[in-house]
C-alpha cells in the first residue's frame, strides 16, 4: 500500500476506534490475554471477561501460581476451554523458563501452548513493535477484497496470496498500529455481506469496490451439515447431596464439572443412554425419573440437545471410571465449580427451585 493510503488507515483508526480495555495498554501480559480471550469471540463479549480475569490473575506469576480449577472458574461461560488450559500451561513456561516474560518475538512466541500464528504476530506487533502482519478472520476478509483474492481464502493457494498481500502492504513503522487499524477496518466497516464502502478510508485503493465486486469476494466455501447429538445429564440425588463429575484436562470442555452422563447410541432410549453412562463413567446404578427440562447448545463444529433427568441414587460406590474425580455437594455449592454453559442453564433451573 502507498504510504499515504497507510496513513489515511491508521489517521481513521486513531480517530474512531472503539474504546476497548485492551487498547489501553502496553503490557504484553494484558495484551496476550486479550488476543488470546478475542480468539473466535466477538469483542464485546469478551471485555466484562477481560476485566474480571485480571482482576483475579493481575499478572503472569499470579497465573503461574494458580490452581487450574481457578483459572477455568474465572473462564467459566467464555467457551473454547482449551485457550484457558494453555495460557495455565504457558504461564509456568513464562515463569520457570522465561523469568516471568512473555518472549518478544514472533517465532518464540509460537512456542507458547495456545499462541498460533495471528496471536504471536498480533502480541510481536502490538507489544513489542515487531513488523509482522497479522490474518484473522477480518484481516483476512479486508485483505481478500484488497487484492480481488480469486481464490479461498482458507485455501492453501488463497492464504499464501493473502499472507504475502498482509507483508507488502504492512506499515513497518508502525506495524502494531497499522494491524489494529486493519482489524479494525474489518470489524466495523469492510464486514462480511455487504461492507459499507462509502465510509471506507481505502475504497479507492480497493480492487475488489473499484471492479464491484465486493459482494463475491471473499469466494465463500461450501457449508457443511452440522451434526446434533442427543446428550443425557442426570441430576443425581442422595439426601441433601448431588453428585457431580469432573471431565478428563482434554477435548472441548476438558477440566470442567458437569452433570454426569453422555450421548446417545443408536437403538437406545434416553433413559437407557444415562443408565449405561453412569455405570461406565462412575459404576453407580440409578433410578432415572422426570426430565426436567432439554437444553438446545451449540459448538463450534456441532450441536447438542442436553436431556436432563432427576434421578435417584441407588447403589454402588462413585468411583472415577470415566472422569477425572467426582464429588458429593449441596446444589447451594454448586456456583463454586466451572461447568460448561449447558450445565449452568441446570444450575440455575436448581436454584430457582430451591428458591420457589
Amino acid at each position: 500500500m502507498l504510504n499515504k493510503e497507510s496513513a489515511k488507515l491508521i489517521e481513521w483508526y486513531e480517530a474512531g476506534r472503539r474504546d476497548f480495555p485492551w487498547r489501553r495498554t502496553n503490557d504484553p501480559y494484558r495484551i496476550w490475554i486479550a488476543e488470546v480471550m478475542l480468539q473466535q469471540t466477538q469483542t464485546e463479549t469478551v471485555v466484562p471477561y477481560y476485566i474480571r480475569f485480571l482482576e483475579r490473575f493481575p499478572d503472569v506469576r499470579s497465573l503461574r501460581a494458580a490452581d487450574l480449577s481457578e483459572v477455568l472458574k474465572a473462564w467459566e461461560g467464555l467457551g473454547y476451554y482449551s485457550r484457558a488450559r494453555n495460557l495455565h500451561r504457558a504461564a509456568r513456561i513464562i515463569v520457570d523458563e522465561h523469568r516471568g516474560s512473555l518472549p518478544a518475538d514472533c517465532r518464540s512466541l509460537k512456542q507458547i501452548p495456545g499462541i498460533g500464528d495471528y496471536t504471536a504476530a498480533a502480541i510481536a506487533s502490538i507489544a513489542f513493535g515487531e513488523a509482522v502482519p497479522v490474518l484473522d478472520g477480518n484481516a483476512r476478509r479486508v485483505f481478500a477484497r484488497w487484492v480481488a483474492l480469486p481464490e479461498d481464502p482458507r485455501s492453501r493457494e488463497g492464504l499464501k496470496k493473502l499472507r504475502a498481500a498482509a507483508g507488502d502492504f504492512l506499515d513497518r513503522s508502525r506495524p502494531g498500529l497499522w494491524n489494529q487499524a486493519v482489524m479494525e477496518l474489518g470489524a466495523t466497516v469492510c464486514v462480511p455481506g455487504k461492507p459499507r464502502c462509502s465510509i471506507c478510508p481505502v475504497s479507492q485503493d480497493c480492487r475488489a469496490f473499484l471492479t464491484n465486486s465486493t459482494d463475491k469476494i471473499p469466494l465463500k466455501a461450501q457449508k457443511k451439515r452440522i451434526p446434533h447429538h442427543q446428550v443425557t445429564a442426570g441430576v443425581i440425588r442422595n439426601g441433601a447431596n448431588l453428585l457431580i463429575a469432573r471431565r478428563y484436562e482434554r477435548g472441548l470442555l476438558g477440566g470442567l464439572w458437569e452433570f454426569p452422563g453422555g450421548k446417545q447410541e443408536d437403538g437406545e432410549t434416553l433413559q437407557e443412554c444415562l443408565n449405561r453412562e453412569l455405570r461406565e463413567e462412575l459404576g453407580i446404578e440409578v433410578e432415572v425419573g422426570q426430565e426436567m427440562c432439554a437444553v438446545n447448545h451449540a459448538y463450534s463444529h456441532f450441536r447438542i440437545t442436553l436431556h436432563v433427568f432427576s434421578c435417584r441414587y441407588l447403589s454402588g460406590t462413585p468411583q472415577a471410571l470415566g472422569c477425572a474425580e467426582w464429588k458429593w455437594v449441596k446444589p447451594s455449592e454448586l456456583t463454586r465449580y466451572a461447568f460448561s454453559r449447558a450445565d449452568r442453564s441446570v444450575i440455575e433451573l436448581l436454584v430457582q427451585e430451591n428458591t420457589s
